[in-house]
Order: C-alpha cells, then structure tokens, then sequence
C-alpha cells in the first residue's frame, strides 16, 4: 500500500488535479493489481519516477488497455512500455491499447514515432472537461492507439530502431499554424499533413481561446479524417501528422 501511495503522490505531481480529481485512487490500484491487472513504478536510484496502471480489455485474452502513465525523468516512460510489452506478451496478449492528447507533441512523437503505435480512432472530449494543471478545463480530445505487439515496426522500435515516416515533396498542410495560431491549409491530395502546436500546455495558461481554437480546428481536421477512414501513417519531422486518405492506401 505504500508503493501504491508513492504513485498516487507522483501522479497528483504531475496532474495537479482538483479535490476529487485523483487520476488514480490507492484502492483503484490495489484492486487492479489483485485482479491481475498492469500496475508498475520505474525507479531510478531508489526512487519514483514513473508509474503506469492498465486493465485487461476486450478482445478477451488478447488486450491490455493502458489507462494511465506519468513520469517525471526522461527516459521512464520509453522503461515503461518496454516493460509493459513484456509483461503483456508473458500473459499471451497481443496488443495494448491506449489514449492521448493529440495536441500535445512531444507524446504524437513519442507514441507513434518513438513506439510505433498506430492511432486507431479520434474520440472527442472523451473524459469531458477536466479540471487539472495539464488540461485546465479544457474539452479532452483523445487519440485512441493501437499497439501490435508482435509487428516487427514495434519490434524494432523497442529496440531502439524506430521506423521513418518520409513523405512526397509538396505534401499539403491541411491544418497549419501561424503566429501560434491554427490556420487552415490546402487540400486537394491523397496524403496530408496536420500541424501539432508548439506547446498546446503552455497556451492552455497564457491564451485559453487560442488553445480552444486549436481544439476545435484540430478536431475538425485530424478528426475528420480519420471518420472518413484516413490513416495516420506517422510522424513527420516530430511536428504533422501524416494522414493518408483510403484512395492512396488502396493504391499500395
């Protein structure tokens, strides 16, 4: 109960949420833990530096839905998954599961590029409005992603070998960004790209409509093209999305 209270203190860390707000209750994470469910810290010399609590999801047998992470020294979280994935593929999983802000850069790159994860759906303002020092009230848009467990793409990348995402010369930026604005681009092709803000948490603080705009122009955007069955092949250059229309899928 201790170790559970340590990852509690370490997410309220991070989050910063309002009373009532706890991301992770003790009792949750004891009760995910005695039910078999992922629950694990990284340590470095002795001390908490990031915490990760999953549950199994369906497919039965063959998915882990990672619910939660937070770290608070670089390299944990890369720690984390490597050690998900093991504890996932001791158990016969295939795959694992989770969402994230798909504002936010660093964690586009980390989890698509760095990991290979494929983003699978958008989910508008999934856990409604949340009132903590990360999302400050803001609506919570949510990229749902997949990760194969066995796929060489993840294979590689978890051993240090992530996979590129070039795209063709003249790509169209169909969601830009101008003066720390979103500003709407071209159309008009089978792939293209989609800007992540520089520092969507940081505009959360200092220009709340500003950060909004970019929520409903993203959504718009990235949203949209998913719901008209688009791909997100990767990321470019940590900073677009490249997302492929089906008609340039069907063609490969």
């Amino acid at each position: 109960m201790a170790e559970f209270t340590d990852v509690r203190r370490l997410f309220e860390t991070i989050w910063r949420p309002d009373p009532g707000g706890d991301p992770a209750p003790v009792e949750l994470l004891a009760a995910l833990a005695h039910t078999g469910n992922y629950v694990a810290g990284a340590y470095r010399d002795g001390r908490l530096v990031g915490a990760s609590a999953g549950f199994l999801a369906d497919p039965p047998g063959t998915t882990l839905h990672s619910h939660v992470t937070g770290t608070i020294e670089p390299g944990a979280g890369f720690a984390l998954k490597v050690h998900q994935r093991e504890w996932a593929l001791e158990r016969g999983l295939t795959r694992i599961t989770w969402t994230f802000d798909p504002l936010v850069r660093r964690n586009a790159y980390f989890n698509l590029g760095k990991l290979a994860a494929r983003a699978t759906e958008y989910l508008p303002s999934f856990y409604g409005p949340v009132q903590d020092a990360i999302n400050r009230g803001d609506e919570t848009d949510r990229l749902l992603v997949e990760w194969p467990l066995d796929d060489p793409r993840v294979a590689d990348a978890v051993h240090g070998s992530p996979p590129g995402c070039p795209v063709p010369p003249g790509t169209p930026v169909i969601l830009g960004e101008r003066v720390g604005l979103p500003a709407r681009g071209r159309d008009g092709s089978s792939v293209l790209l989609v800007a992540i803000p520089d520092d969507i948490e940081a505009l959360r603080r200092t220009d709340p409509l500003a950060a909004r705009a970019w929520r409903r122009m993203f959504r718009e955007a990235l949203g949209g093209l998913l719901a008209e069955g688009g791909h997100v092949a990767g990321i470019h250059h940590r900073s677009h999305y490249v997302v492929e229309r089906p008609s340039s899928r069907e063609v490969r």
